[in-house]
This record gives C-alpha cells, sequence and structure tokens, in this order.
C-alpha cells in the first residue's frame, strides 16, 4: 500500500509513535553520557582496587595493606574527627544566623546575608590563605594563638577554622529555607496558651527544622571530609584522607591503594547521602494550603541580640576576605606593606596564571551553556515524555548518583578510564573538553533537582493537550516549557559557572600545562611559597565569579519581563 493511501488516523498514529521513538532516543543518549563520564570511571576506582601494578586480580590484598599501614588509618581518624568538629561549629553558629534572619525584625538583613554567601565566589583555600596571614608564623594575630595555648595554626586547628568560614553559606541556604516553611496559626495557639518563647522554640522550631538540620549537618559532613583544598593550603603535617589521595597517585603513583583511599571518600559521601535520602522520605509539609505565613513581632532585646550577633558572624566574614585583599596589595610581607601590583603581575604573567584564568573562564562558559543543556534536557525528558520505563529509571538513578561523589574521586576515576591506551575516548585526556565535561558530571545532581522542581510546577496538561493535539513533544518543549522555565535556566546556568570556576578537586589530575585553570594555579602558587600572588589571583576568581553572578541577575530580570509576562495580573 502506498502512502498516498494509507488512511488519516493511521498516519497520525504513525507520526505520535515516531515522536515517542525520538523522546527515547534522546533519553538513552543522556543516559550513554552519563554512563560513560560517571558510571564507567567509578567502575574502574573499583576494578583497579582490587588489582595489582600488573592489572592481576588480588581481591582485598591492597584493602588489608591499607588497613596495616598506620599513618594512612591515622588520616582516616583525622578526617572522621575533623569533619564532625566543623559539622558541630557550622550547623549550630548557621542556625542561629538562620533564626534572626527568620525570626527576628533586625535590620540589614539582605546586606547581612549576603555578605556571607562570599565564600560561594571563591575557592575554598581563599579562606586558608586569609588565616596563615592573620594567624600564620607571621601573621597579624600570631600572638593570640600563643595566648591560647595553640602553637600553629597549620594543621587541624588551621583546617577547622577554614572550612567553618568555607561552609557556612551552604549550611545557612539549607536552614534558611526550614525555617521559612513555618506556619504563623501554630505560635499564635501557642502564645494564646500562653507559651513562654523557650518553650515554643523547643516544640514548635527546632522540630518544624530538624530536616533542615540534619540536611545541613550532613551536607557540611561530606564536604569537609571531600575537601581537598584547604588541607592542602593550611594542614601542614596533618593528613587527611584527601591529601592522602593526592600523595598516593601525584606523588607515588600508587594507582592501587589511590583507589582504596577514593572508595574510602565514597563510603561517607554514599552513606550521607542515603541518610539524607531516607529522612526526606519522612519528611512531612509544614505549611498546608490553609497555613498563614509567619511574620515575627517586634522584640527590641532579642532583635538587638540578633543583630548583634549577624554582624558579628559578617564582620568575620569580612575580616577573612578583608584580609586576602591586603595582602594581595602588600607589596614583602610582612616588611613592606605598602600599595603594590607586585603580586598581580607576578601571577598573572611570571605564574602564567592568566593563561589558566582564560581556561577557567572557557570552562566555565562551557559547563554553563552545555551543562544546562544537558540537565535540563535529562529531566525534560525524564519528567514530560511518556514510555520507556527501565530507561527512565536509570536516568534518574544516575542523575542523583554524583551529588553522592566527591570530586576527587570522579576525578580519579578518569584518570584511570580515559588515560587507558584502550580507551577510544582516550585523547580526550588532559584536554579542556574532559575538564569541562568532569565538571558539568560533578555538580549534575543540584543543576538536575532544579531543572526537576521547574518542570513539576508545570501542570502536566500541556502535554496532555499537545498529545491530544497531535502536537510533537519538542514542539511543547520550545514554545510551551522551555519560555516558562527560562528562570530557572538561568539559576542553573550560573550556578554551574560559578562551582566551574572554583572548583579544585574535581579537576586536580586532569589538566595537563596547556590546560591548566586558575583555581590549580593557585594551589602551585602556595605550593611555591608565593601566598601573596596566590591570594591575589584567589580574588581575581571571586571578582570573576561576583561579576557573572550580577550579569545572570541582570539576564534573569530581563527575561522575567519577556517570558513571564503571564504571572502579572
Amino acid at each position: 500500500m502506498s502512502a498516498t493511501t494509507i488512511p488519516a488516523p493511521a498516519r497520525i498514529a504513525l507520526r505520535v509513535h515516531w515522536t515517542d521513538r525520538l523522546a527515547h532516543v534522546a533519553l538513552a543518549g543522556v543516559a550513554l553520557l552519563l554512563l560513560v563520564f560517571l558510571a564507567a570511571p567509578l567502575a574502574t576506582i573499583l576494578l583497579k582496587s582490587v588489582q595489582d601494578d600488573n592489572a592481576q586480580w588480588v581481591g582485598l590484598k591492597n584493602f588489608i595493606d591499607y588497613a596495616r599501614t598506620p599513618a594512612l588509618l591515622q588520616s582516616l581518624w583525622n578526617s572522621l574527627w575533623v569533619s564532625a568538629l566543623v559539622t558541630v561549629i557550622t550547623v549550630p553558629a548557621a542556625f542561629g544566623f538562620a533564626y534572626a534572619l527568620t525570626r527576628s525584625r533586625m535590620g540589614f538583613k539582605r546586606l547581612l546575608r549576603g555578605i556571607t554567601l562570599i565564600p560561594l565566589l571563591a575557592p575554598s583555600l581563599l579562606s586558608a590563605i586569609s588565616l596563615i596571614y592573620w594567624f600564620g608564623n607571621q601573621g597579624v594575630l600570631k600572638s593570640w594563638l600563643t595566648a591560647l595555648g595553640i602553637e600553629q595554626i597549620y594543621g587541624a586547628s588551621g583546617i577547622v577554622i577554614a572550612e567553618v568560614f568555607s561552609l557556612f553559606p551552604h549550611a545557612l541556604m539549607i536552614l534558611v529555607t526550614a525555617l521559612t516553611a513555618a506556619d504563623a496559626r501554630l505560635y499564635e495557639a501557642a502564645d494564646a496558651m500562653g507559651t513562654s518563647a523557650a518553650r515554643k522554640f523547643w516544640t514548635i522550631t527546632l522540630p518544624g527544622a530538624k530536616y533542615g538540620l540534619i540536611s545541613a549537618a550532613l551536607v557540611v559532613f561530606t564536604l569537609v571530609i571531600t575537601d581537598f583544598g584547604i588541607p592542602k593550603v593550611i594542614g601542614g603535617n596533618f593528613n587527611v584522607l584527601a591529601t592522602d589521595v593526592f600523595k598516593l597517585v601525584i606523588g607515588q603513583q600508587d594507582f592501587q591503594k589511590g583507589a582504596v583511599v577514593a572508595l574510602l571518600l565514597l563510603a561517607p559521601a554514599v552513606l550521607t547521602f542515603s541518610v539524607d535520602h531516607l529522612v526526606q522520605r519522612k519528611q512531612t509539609a509544614m505549611l498546608s494550603a490553609r497555613a498563614v505565613p509567619y511574620r515575627p513581632k517586634r522584640a527590641p532585646w532579642f532583635d538587638a541580640t540578633m543583630q548583634a550577633y549577624c554582624g558579628l558572624i559578617a564582620l568575620l566574614m569580612l575580616a577573612m576576605l578583608g584580609m586576602a585583599i591586603f595582602a594581595s596589595f602588600a607589596k614583602f610581607w610582612p616588611y613592606d606593606l605598602s600599595f603594590s601590583w607586585r603580586h598581580y603581575q607576578m601571577g598573572l604573567f611570571d605564574a602564567e596564571v592568566g593563561a589558566g584564568f582564560v581556561n577557567s573562564l572557557l570552562m566555565a562558559t562551557g559547563t554553563a551553556v552545555f551543562g544546562t543543556a544537558l540537565v535540563f534536557a535529562g529531566a525534560y525528558l525524564q519528567e514530560k515524555t511518556q514510555g520507556g520505563g527501565p530507561l527512565r529509571g536509570a536516568v534518574r538513578m544516575l542523575s542523583m548518583l554524583p551529588m553522592a561523589v566527591p570530586g576527587l574521586v570522579l576525578g580519579l576515576g578518569y584518570i584511570f578510564f580515559f588515560n587507558a591506551p584502550a580507551n577510544p575516548l582516550n585523547g580526550l585526556y588532559q584536554t579542556l573538553t574532559l575538564l569541562t565535561l568532569c565538571t558539568i558530571v560533578h555538580f549534575y545532581t543540584t543543576g538536575h533537582l532544579t531543572a526537576v522542581t521547574a518542570l513539576k510546577s508545570l501542570d502536566a496538561e500541556f502535554e496532555s493537550v499537545s498529545a491530544s493535539l497531535k502536537v510533537p513533544f519538542y514542539k511543547t518543549f520550545w514554545r510551551v516549557t522551555l519560555p516558562i522555565c527560562t528562570p530557572a535556566l538561568v539559576d542553573i546556568a550560573r550556578y554551574f559557572f560559578v562551582n566551574a570556576m572554583t572548583t579544585i578537586s574535581a579537576v586536580v589530575f586532569l589538566y595537563s600545562p596547556d590546560t591548566k585553570v586558575a583555581s590549580i594555579a593557585i594551589l602551585n602558587l602556595d605550593e611555591a611559597g608565593d601566598t601573596g600572588a596566590a591570594a591575589a589571583m584567589a580574588l581575581l576568581i571571586a571578582a570573576a565569579s561576583t561579576v557573572a553572578t550580577l550579569l545572570f541577575m541582570g539576564l534573569s530580570w530581563l527575561i522575567e519581563r519577556r517570558t513571564q509576562a503571564w504571572k502579572n495580573p
């Protein structure tokens, strides 16, 4: 039968079937990318951990050898207790700040919260560099450490303080969200019964925020135990798992033992991710359809106390940033503190960080553009198309996996997988393309969750109506879904860009002299003793991230005006 004699209903059925198949092929493409650039490198680490130097199966021998090495076991213990201590300090401090933002009438809330976001715009090692200038051997306040009985800032004490400053905004964002979801009717009922402020805190506020507290604690613990930059800069002889991986792989070329330590780094991250997933499943909605938004009442003494507390936190944040700025312009610390561009010239030209800065901008731009496209396409195909059950489940699992994989572990997996001569993708090794792909995969989950949240807010009737009118899914995507979700796309792109500019752990194993990025160049400057130049370059990254954030905010404003007019009455 010729095409012209096929009845109209049959042609329509074929057309719909073809578009469904196209969606399945696209979803399979997303799954393939995640398999190649996420699952395969992780599987290679597991394989390497049970092989010897000659790629022969040795079972658990490498793990047993690790357990018999006292120094490495000490690093494991160091990582655990330092991570626990940072968590115990950071979460209550961030909770107090979040409580002040949501439960008080203090002034300058936006300014104070904006100041606490500063660590997100710079590499994590910036706080470590600032601490060296404050409390190092030639630090301004070195005598304070002596008075407190601390011999030096290098080691556990320096790591703990620097990590607290670096991770404070991460915990704060989670806790502000948790405390914002409050029903004023509960507090009104408590006031009617004459309940004291302390009792309201323990019976209403704290139980309502418990899931946020658990999530914040798990996030902080995981980020500390997997962080590489801060222990490398200020850790001194205090070894942790992250620095052990670097020394074993780069220094000793012991890939088998490096794989074992990588799996140990992966274990707490997977454990905390699993616990967080279970906690989120048990979480119940705090706001019902009849909920009344909570509005704090004016309480002069309480507001003044919260203002003083938040002001102190903001002052400490500014002190960390201010010292880095001052040191970057000091001619020769601590003997000649006159203004000079010497460190910027040394970093950009003499140490060739300028080329690394260009590479960082290229990598961040590529990560923002291609990462956002991949994440949103994958989320759309998963949430808004039909069929392909097993494939859909595989993409969902692979999309969530990067959240539980530390950057160091992912980077090490890329070495083992892409540096293998037999791998047809071997040509990607040490290229800017691979660094970009690694960064996209490393930060994939957060972007994916943002996209899924935006898509779930759209009524499924858009797709139902399109299907009933025989409109292909890609036309609905282009004309309806994409314009409505554009603000979320801008947020995802901003997240990718800033994190690509500041990341260290995910790319520390993957660069070549030609593809070295600025964050790695800063690490090398500090290792060479050029701390002033390292501070200057870290500030340039922070400045670039700030400018990019402002540009994204401007873009978001323009997009809101052009594509979100339907929100206005």
